[in-house]
């Protein structure tokens, strides 16, 4: 029998690092070892009861067959109509698209785009999945590293410098994973007026943290500051963080009406359409009582507030307080070229999570993962008892540093 042999795209990608820092952890639990686990991307709260409910309606009803690609009417009115709410813009059924998922849609919407060597201007710190999905999508991703010394936000310079006559897209992420990061509207209308130069550009917002967000009032959209470029963004978002239904898999996306109907086209050749019961469910989280997001966000606001301070009382470490997001980016340049117990030379970010996770049992994920080290990145979407013994942890751990 002969060796299998993956497709070229599949070579050209790695396994994502938050993805193997979870299994890891699993592992390390399976061998009996209490991990304090600060790794995972994913709200710790329950959905919503009247979420559950939804579901469990549709289901009674027998809304358990396919839709259309392009989602149900319900849902598709939701989205619009909170499309309309939080942007002030208006979107037709035309504009919108509906996956299993954001990061589908982001992968689709690579695969509907991009032609070999179309370029992809990536802002690191960045999600991990985005340079792969342009590389499986025979894209070159551009890295832009954006330092701790411009807040880990794209500047106008270094966007106009970036862009060349193969730039596709150029990707923005607010609130940011890994870092909170998030762009006011002031940097956007500078972003926007770089853009207006370059009209084969298209600008993908990933902004499915939209309504985690610590600031006064609501997040402002790219789309919203600069409507003049609508044609050429595309908006993703979707379900999982805010409304804590991540296993649901839904997300949506509005741009322009050729683009869409590109996704929509794949879609229809790679799943059909969304889960059934995943758009009822998600048509009652975007339409029904929003307290669940208020209360979580001052929830991981208390969180924030407590991980920042306690990382920053550690000698070594420092951590700008995020924006938005459940995520703290922290520095540990302090801890780079010294001294484990067993006589380990830390020499990079890599090496201090693997250090934390064997000597203080603390799960984090390293900094260059997203592009930019020495850093590494934790969730704060776990218990603040988690929070607080895992910071004392970390301490005892750099502490022991020489």
């Amino acid at each position: 029998m002969s060796e299998f042999v993956p497709a070229s795209r599949v070579s050209r990608i790695k396994s994502s690092a938050s993805v193997a820092a979870a299994a890891r952890v699993r592992e390390l639990k399976a061998e009996g070892r209490r991990i304090l686990d600060l790794t995972v991307g994913e709200p710790d709260f329950d959905t919503p009861q009247h979420v559950k409910a939804a579901a469990v309606e549709a289901i009674n009803r027998g809304d358990t067959k396919y839709t259309s690609v392009t989602g149900t009417p319900a849902l598709q009115t939701a989205i619009l109509q909170t499309l309309e709410r939080r942007t002030g813009l208006y979107y037709t059924p035309a504009e919108i698209t509906i996956g299993g998922g954001a990061k589908q849609v982001i992968f689709t919407a690579f695969m509907a785009s991009l032609d070999a060597g179309d370029e992809v201007i990536v802002p690191a710190p960045y999600w991990v999945s985005y340079p792969d999905m342009v590389l499986a999508n025979e894209g070159r991703p551009v890295i832009v590293p954006c330092g701790e010394d411009v807040g880990f936000k794209l500047t106008p310079e270094a966007l106009g410098a970036a862009v060349t006559g193969r730039t596709k897209w150029v990707i923005l992420n607010t609130p940011s994973n890994p870092t909170g990061a998030v762009y006011s509207p002031a940097e956007l209308r500078a972003l926007a007026d770089v853009l207006a130069g370059f009209p084969h550009v298209y600008i993908l917002t990933d902004e499915i943290y939209d309504q985690i967000y610590f600031g006064d009032g609501k997040l402002t959209s790219l789309v919203e500051v600069a409507p003049e470029l609508k044609d050429r963004i595309l908006a993703v978002n979707g379900v999982s963080k805010a409304y804590a239904m991540t296993g649901w898999r839904l997300g949506y996306a509005a741009g322009p009406a050729p683009l869409i109907a590109a996704i929509n086209k794949l879609q229809s050749q790679i799943s059909s359409c969304p889960s059934s019961v995943s758009q009822a469910a998600s048509a009652a989280a975007l339409t029904g009582d929003q307290g669940f997001v208020r209360e979580s966000v001052e929830t991981y606001r208390s969180r924030r507030d407590t991980a920042v301070a306690g990382l920053n009382a550690i000698d070594g470490l420092s951590c700008a307080t995020p924006e938005g997001a459940f995520y703290a980016y922290v520095n540990c340049e302090g801890a780079i070229g010294k001294t484990t117990p067993d006589g380990s030379v830390i020499a990079d970010d890599q090496d201090f999570v693997f250090y934390l996770l064997d000597q203080a049992s603390v799960a984090v994920i390293q900094g260059s993962a997203y592009g930019l080290g020495p850093y590494f990145r934790i969730s704060y979407a776990t218990s603040l008892d988690i929070i607080e013994e895992s910071i004392a942890a970390i301490d005892k751990a750099v502490q022991a540093l020489t």
